[in-house]
């Protein structure tokens, strides 16, 4: 089994590449969504992270708003939020693994996956990207994005240019979804190609 990192700052795409993975038949495993599975309502995540920041449980679900306003400028309650995030998502990423024992490629989309050190668990890294003036008229135009929340954001991400060093593929997506569909065929022309090698 080939295991793809598939990796990019905010709003570079990643997330639409990702389905472009998934259109061609290949396994999945949607970082962000284990983790809104982890803090919805019975969620794993729910009874831990309600000790830490008590606040942050509405309705029996985690409020990330919540949990982002506190942990903002609070490195120590963050590092506690991750040791109890991050052991939950490795199990859900074991369960991934254990039913896609099959397939030759499966896919990571993990957006720190630099930050986290996740880029030393897998084969190949892909990282998704486009220029900057692309990057921030797509952050900015979200629903309750500012400037400072996406300078913020941005800030505390590896740079896109360090994260294209260090990429096997880079995908460019502001050429539209479209040329951006032909370059996941190609990077995936390339993995089976060697893979068969």
């Amino acid at each position: 089994m080939i295991v793809i990192g598939l990796t990019g700052s905010i709003g570079m795409g990643k997330s639409a590449t990702a389905r472009m993975f998934a259109d061609e038949g290949i396994p999945v495993y949607d970082a962000d969504a284990a983790v809104h599975a982890l803090y919805a309502k019975d969620g794993a995540a729910v009874g831990p992270l309600g000790v830490l920041v008590p606040d942050a449980v509405v309705d029996g679900t985690i409020d990330r708003d919540i949990l982002r306003k506190a942990v903002f400028g609070d490195d120590t309650l963050l590092q506690r939020i991750e040791a109890v995030v991050h052991p939950l998502l490795k199990d859900s990423r074991r369960e991934f693994f254990s039913a896609n024992l099959d397939a030759p490629v499966v896919l990571l989309d993990i957006p720190l996956l630099f930050e986290t050190g996740g880029d030393k668990n897998v084969h190949k890294i892909v990282v998704v990207s486009a220029p900057p003036d692309v990057q921030r008229q797509r952050v900015l135009a979200r629903p309750g994005m500012t400037p400072e929340r996406f300078e913020a954001i941005v800030a505390k991400q590896i740079p896109d240019a360090e994260k294209r060093a260090r990429a096997d593929f880079i995908i460019d997506t502001s050429g539209g979804f479209e040329a951006a569909r032909l370059a996941v065929q190609v990077v995936l022309t390339a993995i089976r190609r060697e893979a068969d090698e």
